[in-house]
């Protein structure tokens, strides 16, 4: 069998009731709908963070936050310019397992692992890179210059070629570069790792997609993503390789539940670890492998991404530890996913799911220790976890228990004050700097953005 192809469509803050094929009745989005009818559905498929860098480390190392030391980043719950800290340089993500077997691999869009020169994505198996190296809030702002953000800096490979992009225009820029690499490498295997800016605030989109959009600037956000998957398709087609090529498409976490954003029916938003937190939209089509129109309720998870696609690409897995699972037989029309996932806010182990049961044990704000509780909710009758089950399941909780007590002792737990076994070193440099500075003369073609959204 031909190596496939992998594109990776990760959104940023797009929440699970955001898709008319999960639901919205607001937001327009008929070709990532086509993935979906043209593939299979995953209803219960979360990331392991509730915040964007805990998240996007994960996924792509296939380790749970905590196991890389990236759930908690010098008092930030996700890293900032200019830190000390990010990726550790050691640990192998899903772009080197596939460049080792000769893809061509290129990210585009927002990394969010650190913006060191030694953190940057070539230093991960990335062939190529162009976008923002962490979230478009971080940039220069109307009414927030007492913040002293720097400059937001657009990246090609290791080097800032703009600071302060027109953020209107960035999703068609980063679409033509898609469209420019699956161009280049129709005769070798490729991965496409494109990390949308969209729905993050503040929120800019095209003319075109606000003048159209019944949702305000949230629905053009989501319909810009929407066109992008079209051209994305329409290219494929155009180069004959739709069928040998694997569409992931989902998000980095829930919704803000602001703005427009809907995580609905779940409970919860972006930072805490109800379902809404993290349980996103997961899409994957292949086609004449991943059977059509298919919905999956098995439990699936984005660090289940890197043991998956080497299965389905001839790769190796990487020597460290990781806590992903080869689900590739799941995508492809089989009926066993995985059996437990561990719900982490930053370094705090809240709760965990097992089969259709989620204990809570923990909940609390992102930068002090969590309140106990005692919550038992039976997911697939109580998908909102509105029901505490808690008191009439005692030998369920206990089994739960065990399961939290095992993971503590593994990777950690900062509301028990329980350091991990198997935790590895985050990456560290000496005298950081950020990658731009602001000059009150330099000629900004958007000197400060104009919305003082953030989030």
């Amino acid at each position: 069998m031909t190596r496939p192809n992998v594109i990776l469509i990760n959104c940023d803050d797009m929440g699970y009731g955001d898709l008319g094929c999960y639901g919205s009745a607001v937001n327009k989005t008929p070709n990532i709908d086509r993935i979906a009818s043209e593939g299979m559905r995953f209803t219960d498929f979360y990331m392991a963070s509730p915040v964007c860098s805990p998240s996007r480390g994960a996924m792509l190392t296939g380790c749970y936050p905590p196991r890389i030391s990236f759930g908690f980043f010098e008092g930030n719950c996700v890293l900032m310019p200019g830190q000390s800290i990010g990726l550790n340089p050691n640990e192998r993500t899903i772009a080197d397992i596939l460049r080792a077997e000769g893809y061509h691999t290129k990210i585009i869009g927002k990394w969010h692992c650190g913006d060191q020169p030694e953190f940057l994505p070539l230093n991960f198996g990335f062939d190529e890179y162009y976008g923002l190296p962490y979230s478009n809030d971080m940039g220069r702002q109307k009414g927030l210059e007492h913040i002293n953000n720097p400059p937001l800096p657009l990246i090609k490979d290791n080097e800032v070629i703009q600071q302060q992009p027109d953020q209107r225009a960035l999703t068609e820029r980063y679409t033509e570069q898609a469209l420019d690499f699956i161009g280049r490498n129709r005769e070798n295997p490729f991965f496409l790792y494109f990390a949308h800016m969209h729905v993050h605030t503040p929120l800019y989109a095209a003319e075109r997609f606000v003048l159209e959009s019944e949702n305000g600037d949230y629905g053009a956000c989501v319909a810009a993503v929407d066109w992008s998957v079209n051209c994305i398709i329409h290219k494929l087609e155009e180069e004959g390789l739709t069928d040998n090529t694997i569409i992931i498409f989902t998000s980095d976490n829930g919704s803000r539940g602001l703005d427009g954003g809907s995580n609905a029916p779940l409970r919860g938003a972006k930072t805490n670890t109800w379902e809404g937190g993290m349980r996103v939209p997961c899409i994957m089509r292949w086609p004449g492998h991943i059977p059509a129109g298919r919905e999956c309720s098995e439990i699936f998870a984005s660090i289940d991404f890197l043991p998956t696609l080497a299965a389905f690409c001839g790769a190796e897995l990487p020597e460290n530890k990781i806590d992903g699972l080869d689900l590739s037989e799941l995508c492809l029309g089989g009926n066993k996913g995985r059996e437990t996932f561990f719900y982490y806010k930053c370094n705090q182990l809240e709760a965990v799911r097992c089969g259709d049961w989620k204990l809570h044990l923990q909940k609390g704000n992102m930068w002090a220790k969590g309140d106990k509780v005692q919550l038992l909710y039976n997911l697939a009758e109580d998908i909102s976890e509105e029901c505490n089950l808690y008191e009439e399941h005692p030998n369920i909780v206990a089994k739960l228990e065990i399961l939290l007590d095992k993971c503590r002792y593994e990777l950690g737990d900062e509301v028990e004050s329980i350091q991990g076994r198997e935790v590895r070193p985050v990456g560290r440099v000496e005298n950081p700097k950020p990658l731009t500075e602001y000059d009150e003369n330099h000629p900004y073609i958007i000197a400060l953005y104009d919305r003082t959204d953030a989030g």
